[in-house]
Protein backbone atom coordinates (compact mmCIF):
# COMPACT_ATOMS: atom_id res chain seq x y z
CA UNK A 1 0.00 0.00 0.00
CA UNK A 2 2.74 2.37 1.14
CA UNK A 3 4.66 1.80 -2.58
CA UNK A 4 1.06 2.62 -4.29
CA UNK A 5 -0.16 5.51 -2.42
CA UNK A 6 3.40 7.40 -2.53
CA UNK A 7 3.78 6.54 -6.12
CA UNK A 8 -0.14 8.04 -6.50
CA UNK A 9 1.10 11.28 -4.82
CA UNK A 10 3.90 11.67 -6.79
CA UNK A 11 1.17 11.69 -10.51
CA UNK A 12 -0.99 14.34 -8.23
CA UNK A 13 1.94 16.75 -6.36
CA UNK A 14 6.12 15.15 -7.59
CA UNK A 15 7.95 15.84 -4.72
CA UNK A 16 10.19 17.84 -7.15
CA UNK A 17 8.34 20.59 -7.41
CA UNK A 18 8.90 21.22 -3.18
CA UNK A 19 10.93 23.93 -2.04
CA UNK A 20 14.31 23.40 -1.24
CA UNK A 21 13.78 24.47 2.57
CA UNK A 22 11.30 21.78 2.83
CA UNK A 23 10.82 18.28 4.15
CA UNK A 24 8.74 16.36 2.02
CA UNK A 25 7.99 13.05 0.69
CA UNK A 26 7.77 9.88 2.99
CA UNK A 27 8.86 10.80 6.41
CA UNK A 28 8.32 7.92 8.49
CA UNK A 29 8.47 4.73 7.40
CA UNK A 30 7.16 1.72 9.64
CA UNK A 31 8.34 -1.83 9.32
CA UNK A 32 5.39 -3.48 11.45
CA UNK A 33 3.06 -3.11 8.70
CA UNK A 34 -0.49 -3.10 9.35
CA UNK A 35 -2.09 -6.43 6.73
CA UNK A 36 -5.36 -4.91 7.45
CA UNK A 37 -4.38 -1.66 5.59
CA UNK A 38 -6.73 0.06 3.29
CA UNK A 39 -7.54 3.76 4.38
CA UNK A 40 -5.39 6.64 3.78
CA UNK A 41 -5.94 9.18 6.28
CA UNK A 42 -5.41 13.22 5.41
CA UNK A 43 -4.83 16.15 7.48
CA UNK A 44 -3.08 19.49 7.36
CA UNK A 45 -1.24 19.00 10.98
CA UNK A 46 -0.63 15.38 12.40
CA UNK A 47 -1.26 16.28 16.47
CA UNK A 48 -1.69 13.92 18.89
CA UNK A 49 -5.59 15.06 18.90
CA UNK A 50 -5.26 14.13 15.11
CA UNK A 51 -3.57 10.89 15.72
CA UNK A 52 -5.90 9.46 18.21
CA UNK A 53 -9.11 10.27 16.01
CA UNK A 54 -6.64 8.35 13.11
CA UNK A 55 -6.41 5.05 15.62
CA UNK A 56 -9.93 4.90 15.67
CA UNK A 57 -9.79 3.15 12.03
CA UNK A 58 -7.83 0.17 12.31
CA UNK A 59 -7.56 0.02 8.56
CA UNK A 60 -5.07 3.15 7.95
CA UNK A 61 -2.00 2.20 6.60
CA UNK A 62 -0.50 5.71 5.75
CA UNK A 63 -1.44 9.18 6.97
CA UNK A 64 -0.59 12.23 4.31
CA UNK A 65 0.05 14.89 6.58
CA UNK A 66 -0.15 18.53 4.66
CA UNK A 67 2.67 19.88 7.06
CA UNK A 68 5.78 17.90 8.04
CA UNK A 69 5.00 16.59 11.24
CA UNK A 70 9.16 15.97 11.41
CA UNK A 71 11.10 18.87 10.48
CA UNK A 72 14.51 19.23 12.40
CA UNK A 73 17.07 17.08 12.91
CA UNK A 74 17.09 15.09 16.41
CA UNK A 75 19.88 12.59 18.26
CA UNK A 76 17.38 10.69 19.86
CA UNK A 77 14.00 9.25 19.99
CA UNK A 78 12.06 9.81 22.99
CA UNK A 79 8.31 10.47 24.41
CA UNK A 80 9.59 13.51 25.93
CA UNK A 81 9.66 15.41 22.84
CA UNK A 82 5.59 15.91 21.48
CA UNK A 83 6.70 15.25 17.70
CA UNK A 84 8.65 12.25 17.99
CA UNK A 85 6.55 10.74 20.71
CA UNK A 86 3.70 11.21 17.47
CA UNK A 87 6.49 9.13 15.53
CA UNK A 88 6.82 6.32 17.74
CA UNK A 89 3.21 6.45 18.06
CA UNK A 90 2.62 6.39 14.76
CA UNK A 91 5.40 3.03 14.16
CA UNK A 92 4.11 1.44 17.19
CA UNK A 93 0.73 1.19 15.15
CA UNK A 94 2.03 0.35 11.75
CA UNK A 95 1.52 3.44 10.27
CA UNK A 96 3.79 5.62 7.58
CA UNK A 97 3.66 8.79 7.29
CA UNK A 98 3.81 10.87 4.07
CA UNK A 99 3.99 14.82 3.25
CA UNK A 100 3.76 16.58 0.46
CA UNK A 101 3.60 20.29 1.71
CA UNK A 102 5.13 23.07 -0.84
CA UNK A 103 5.10 20.01 -3.48
CA UNK A 104 1.28 20.79 -3.17
CA UNK A 105 1.31 24.33 -3.32
CA UNK A 106 3.00 24.12 -6.53
CA UNK A 107 1.68 21.30 -8.54
CA UNK A 108 -0.71 21.54 -11.57
CA UNK A 109 -4.36 22.10 -9.76
CA UNK A 110 -2.41 22.50 -6.19
CA UNK A 111 -3.63 24.31 -2.99
CA UNK A 112 -3.04 27.59 -4.51
CA UNK A 113 -5.03 27.25 -8.14
CA UNK A 114 -7.56 25.84 -5.44
CA UNK A 115 -7.60 29.07 -3.71
CA UNK A 116 -7.59 31.19 -6.87
CA UNK A 117 -10.97 29.72 -8.27
CA UNK A 118 -12.41 31.03 -4.98
CA UNK A 119 -12.40 34.37 -6.47
CA UNK A 120 -13.87 34.40 -9.55
CA UNK A 121 -13.39 33.72 -13.32
CA UNK A 122 -9.66 35.28 -14.24
CA UNK A 123 -6.34 34.09 -15.42
CA UNK A 124 -3.84 32.40 -13.28
CA UNK A 125 -0.30 32.25 -13.52
CA UNK A 126 2.65 31.10 -11.21
CA UNK A 127 4.19 33.90 -9.03
CA UNK A 128 8.28 32.48 -8.86
CA UNK A 129 8.71 29.43 -11.65
CA UNK A 130 10.16 26.36 -10.95
CA UNK A 131 13.73 25.54 -11.79
CA UNK A 132 14.58 24.80 -15.51
CA UNK A 133 16.11 21.52 -14.61
CA UNK A 134 12.84 20.79 -12.57
CA UNK A 135 10.57 21.31 -15.95
CA UNK A 136 12.68 19.10 -17.75
CA UNK A 137 12.68 16.21 -15.40
CA UNK A 138 8.75 16.87 -15.53
CA UNK A 139 8.40 16.69 -18.70
CA UNK A 140 10.11 13.65 -19.53
CA UNK A 141 7.98 11.22 -17.02
CA UNK A 142 4.81 13.12 -18.76
CA UNK A 143 3.68 15.22 -15.64
CA UNK A 144 3.87 18.79 -17.75
CA UNK A 145 3.49 18.97 -21.71
CA UNK A 146 6.18 21.09 -23.24
CA UNK A 147 3.75 23.97 -23.36
CA UNK A 148 2.99 23.51 -19.59
CA UNK A 149 5.28 25.26 -17.64
CA UNK A 150 3.12 28.07 -16.23
CA UNK A 151 0.71 25.34 -14.47
CA UNK A 152 3.26 24.90 -11.93
CA UNK A 153 5.63 27.31 -9.44
CA UNK A 154 5.33 29.23 -6.43
CA UNK A 155 2.35 31.30 -5.57
CA UNK A 156 -0.57 32.55 -7.93
CA UNK A 157 -1.14 35.60 -9.86
CA UNK A 158 -4.85 35.85 -10.37
CA UNK A 159 -5.77 38.75 -12.90
CA UNK A 160 -9.34 38.79 -12.56
CA UNK A 161 -11.88 39.04 -15.90
CA UNK A 162 -13.81 42.09 -13.88
CA UNK A 163 -12.69 44.35 -11.12
CA UNK A 164 -14.47 43.79 -7.69
CA UNK A 165 -14.22 45.83 -4.50
CA UNK A 166 -12.32 44.51 -1.63
CA UNK A 167 -15.59 43.87 0.40
CA UNK A 168 -17.18 41.51 -2.49
CA UNK A 169 -13.88 39.60 -2.60
CA UNK A 170 -13.57 39.33 0.93
CA UNK A 171 -17.15 37.86 0.92
CA UNK A 172 -16.03 35.26 -1.55
CA UNK A 173 -12.78 34.31 0.76
CA UNK A 174 -15.28 33.86 3.47
CA UNK A 175 -17.62 31.88 1.74
CA UNK A 176 -15.00 29.60 -0.45
CA UNK A 177 -13.32 28.88 2.67
CA UNK A 178 -16.40 28.53 5.26
CA UNK A 179 -14.46 31.15 7.45
CA UNK A 180 -17.11 33.20 9.97
CA UNK A 181 -14.18 35.45 9.85
CA UNK A 182 -10.73 37.11 7.96
CA UNK A 183 -8.42 39.80 9.07
CA UNK A 184 -8.32 42.45 6.63
CA UNK A 185 -5.95 45.41 6.03
CA UNK A 186 -6.98 47.66 3.28
CA UNK A 187 -4.68 49.98 1.54
CA UNK A 188 -6.73 53.17 1.68
CA UNK A 189 -9.97 52.78 1.32
CA UNK A 190 -12.44 49.53 1.54
CA UNK A 191 -14.44 50.74 -1.64
CA UNK A 192 -10.89 50.35 -3.99
CA UNK A 193 -11.38 48.01 -6.43
CA UNK A 194 -9.35 45.14 -7.01
CA UNK A 195 -8.12 43.49 -10.14
CA UNK A 196 -5.14 41.32 -9.62
CA UNK A 197 -4.59 39.69 -6.48
CA UNK A 198 -1.51 37.57 -5.57
CA UNK A 199 -2.54 34.34 -3.24
CA UNK A 200 0.16 32.09 -1.57
CA UNK A 201 -1.68 29.51 1.03
CA UNK A 202 0.06 29.51 4.92
CA UNK A 203 2.95 32.14 5.67
CA UNK A 204 3.24 33.89 2.23
CA UNK A 205 4.98 37.12 2.96
CA UNK A 206 8.25 35.85 1.26
CA UNK A 207 6.71 35.06 -1.87
CA UNK A 208 4.16 37.89 -2.02
CA UNK A 209 5.94 40.73 -1.11
CA UNK A 210 8.15 41.10 -3.90
CA UNK A 211 5.21 40.98 -6.15
CA UNK A 212 2.73 44.14 -7.08
CA UNK A 213 -0.57 43.47 -6.96
CA UNK A 214 -4.56 45.06 -5.82
CA UNK A 215 -4.74 42.41 -2.56
CA UNK A 216 -2.54 39.47 -1.30
CA UNK A 217 -4.31 36.87 0.22
CA UNK A 218 -2.87 34.56 2.57
CA UNK A 219 -3.27 32.66 5.93
CA UNK A 220 -0.54 34.78 8.11
CA UNK A 221 2.00 37.99 7.51
CA UNK A 222 3.56 39.71 10.91
CA UNK A 223 2.61 43.05 11.74
CA UNK A 224 5.62 45.07 10.00
CA UNK A 225 4.82 43.23 6.28
CA UNK A 226 0.95 44.02 6.73
CA UNK A 227 2.34 47.60 6.69
CA UNK A 228 5.08 46.88 4.45
CA UNK A 229 2.37 45.75 1.43
CA UNK A 230 -0.16 48.70 2.69
CA UNK A 231 3.11 51.55 1.93
CA UNK A 232 3.09 49.87 -1.48
CA UNK A 233 -0.35 50.24 -2.23
CA UNK A 234 -1.43 46.80 -1.76
CA UNK A 235 -4.43 45.67 0.79
CA UNK A 236 -4.36 42.21 2.31
CA UNK A 237 -6.54 39.17 3.77
CA UNK A 238 -5.56 36.83 6.02
CA UNK A 239 -7.28 34.20 6.83
CA UNK A 240 -4.95 32.88 9.58
CA UNK A 241 -2.44 29.60 8.44
CA UNK A 242 -3.97 26.89 8.01
CA UNK A 243 -7.42 27.77 6.69
CA UNK A 244 -6.09 28.28 3.55
CA UNK A 245 -5.31 25.02 3.09
CA UNK A 246 -7.21 22.63 4.93
CA UNK A 247 -10.28 22.38 2.42
CA UNK A 248 -8.45 21.32 -0.30
CA UNK A 249 -8.65 17.91 1.86
CA UNK A 250 -12.03 17.40 1.29
CA UNK A 251 -12.67 19.04 -2.27
CA UNK A 252 -9.68 18.41 -4.13
CA UNK A 253 -6.82 15.77 -3.10
CA UNK A 254 -9.76 12.78 -1.05
CA UNK A 255 -11.43 13.13 -5.28
CA UNK A 256 -8.07 12.74 -6.97
CA UNK A 257 -6.49 9.89 -5.02
CA UNK A 258 -9.68 8.16 -5.29
CA UNK A 259 -10.10 8.92 -8.43
CA UNK A 260 -6.49 7.40 -9.64
CA UNK A 261 -7.07 4.46 -6.98
CA UNK A 262 -9.86 3.35 -9.08
CA UNK A 263 -7.96 3.61 -12.39
CA UNK A 264 -4.86 1.28 -11.10
CA UNK A 265 -7.73 -0.72 -9.74
CA UNK A 266 -6.71 -0.06 -6.60
CA UNK A 267 -9.03 -0.84 -3.45
CA UNK A 268 -8.27 1.93 -0.76
CA UNK A 269 -10.53 4.47 0.76
CA UNK A 270 -9.56 7.76 1.56
CA UNK A 271 -10.29 9.47 5.05
CA UNK A 272 -10.20 13.59 6.08
CA UNK A 273 -9.90 13.93 9.74
CA UNK A 274 -12.78 15.94 11.15
CA UNK A 275 -10.77 17.09 14.15
CA UNK A 276 -8.29 18.58 12.64
CA UNK A 277 -8.33 22.33 12.71
CA UNK A 278 -6.16 25.84 12.78
CA UNK A 279 -5.00 26.79 16.34
CA UNK A 280 -6.47 30.16 16.02
CA UNK A 281 -9.75 31.25 16.37
CA UNK A 282 -11.83 34.34 16.74
CA UNK A 283 -14.14 34.95 20.25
Amino acid sequence: MLANVTRTMEKIAPIQLAEAWDNVGLLIETAAVNKKSKSVFLTIDLTNKVLNECLQYPDVGLIISYHPPLFSSFKRLTMKDPKQAIAIRCISQGISVYSPHTALDSCKSGINDWLGKKLGSGTLKFITPVKENVLKNLTELNYLRENEAELVGSGRILTLDNSVSLNELVAKVKEGLKLKHVRVAPKDSDLDLIKTVAICAGSGASVLLPVKADLYLTGEMSHHEVLAANANGTSVVLCEHSNTERGYLTEVLKPKLLELFKNDKLDYNVIVSEVDNDPLSIY
